[in-house]
C-alpha cells in the first residue's frame, strides 16, 4: 500500500509538473500575443489635415517628409533605427501609397527643447524642401519644469509655413515621468492651441497614449521602455500606424472622405 501511495503521489507530482510547465506555456504564448494598435475614436481625424499633399499622392509624385524632435524622434527605446517611429511611418505610408516613392527623413536628437530643433530647422529642415514636417515637441522642457515653448513653437510653425512646408505638430507622450511633472497640463494645451491658431495639423499622441492605459488597460510597461519613459518597438510601431491613417485621411478629397468616414480603418 505504502508502495502505491508512493507511486501514486510521484505520478501526482509528475502530473502537476507537467501541468505547470503546460500553463507556464500557455502564459508565453499569450504574453507573446500581439497587441491591438487603438486610439481613441476620432483621434486620426486632424482639425487641419495636410491637404495640399493631395496632388503629389493624386499624381504618385515623390512625398517627402521630414521628422523633426527629440529622442522619441530618434527612436530612444526602439530595438534599432528601424523601430523608429519615423522609419515606421514611412513603410506604413509606403505600403499605403502603392506607387507613391515616400521618404521620411528622421531629425530627431536627444534631449532637445523647442529652441534647439528650431535653431536648426535650416539645415535639417528647409533645405530638405520637405512637403510635410511632423514637429514632435514639448518633452523636454516638462522633463526640466520649464515654461511651455508656445510663442516658439509658433514662430517656428510659420517659419515652415513660409518656406511651402505643411505641419503637423506632435505633444509629449503619456509616460509616468511626464505625466508626474506640473507642467504637462500647460505644455499640451499650449501645443494644441497653437496647432489650433496657426491652422497646422495636431497629432494628439499624449491622448493615444492614455487611452491605451484608461481604455485598453495596458501596463506602462506593455508600451514603454525599461526607462518608464521613451516608448518601444510596438508602441512606435503603433503611433506611426494611427499617424500613417491621418496623413492619408487628410489628402483625402472632401467628398471621398464623407463617403469613407463611417467605415473603421482596420489598424
Amino acid at each position: 500500500m505504502s508502495s502505491r501511495y508512493t507511486v501514486s503521489a510521484a505520478g501526482a507530482a509528475l502530473g502537476l509538473a507537467l501541468a505547470m510547465v503546460g500553463f507556464a506555456g500557455l502564459s508565453a504564448v499569450h504574453a507573446q500575443e500581439p497587441k491591438l494598435c487603438a486610439a481613441p475614436s476620432g483621434i486620426d481625424a486632424l482639425e487641419h489635415p495636410p491637404t495640399r499633399i493631395r496632388e503629389r499622392i493624386t499624381k504618385g509624385l515623390p512625398l517627402k517628409i521630414v521628422a523633426i524632435g527629440s529622442s522619441s524622434t530618434y527612436g530612444t527605446g526602439a530595438s534599432s533605427p528601424a523601430a523608429s517611429y519615423p522609419s515606421r511611418l514611412e513603410a506604413e505610408l509606403k505600403a499605403r501609397l502603392p506607387g507613391v516613392p515616400v521618404t521620411v527623413l528622421n531629425k530627431g536628437i536627444g534631449g532637445e527643447e523647442a529652441n534647439q530643433m528650431a535653431a536648426r530647422f535650416d539645415a535639417d529642415v528647409v533645405d530638405e524642401n520637405p512637403d510635410l514636417v511632423l514637429w514632435q515637441v514639448g518633452s523636454n522642457s516638462v522633463l526640466r519644469d520649464h515654461p511651455a515653448p508656445g510663442e516658439i513653437i509658433r514662430q517656428g510653425v510659420e517659419r515652415l509655413k513660409a518656406r511651402g512646408s505643411e505641419v503637423i505638430l506632435i505633444n509629449p507622450q503619456y509616460a509616468p515621468k511626464i505625466i508626474s511633472r506640473p507642467s504637462i497640463g500647460q505644455s499640451v494645451d499650449v501645443i494644441t492651441a497653437t496647432a489650433h491658431d496657426e491652422e497646422v495639423g495636431l497629432f494628439d499622441r499624449f491622448s493615444v497614449m492614455r487611452y491605451w492605459v484608461e481604455t485598453e488597460h495596458m501596463a506602462f510597461e506593455e508600451f514603454l521602455s525599461p526607462d518608464l519613459l521613451h516608448m518601444n518597438d510596438w508602441s512606435y510601431a503603433c503611433v506611426a500606424k494611427i499617424l500613417a491613417n491621418a496623413i492619408i485621411d487628410g489628402a483625402k478629397p472632401p467628398a471621398t472622405t464623407a463617403i469613407v468616414a463611417p467605415a473603421a480603418i482596420k489598424r
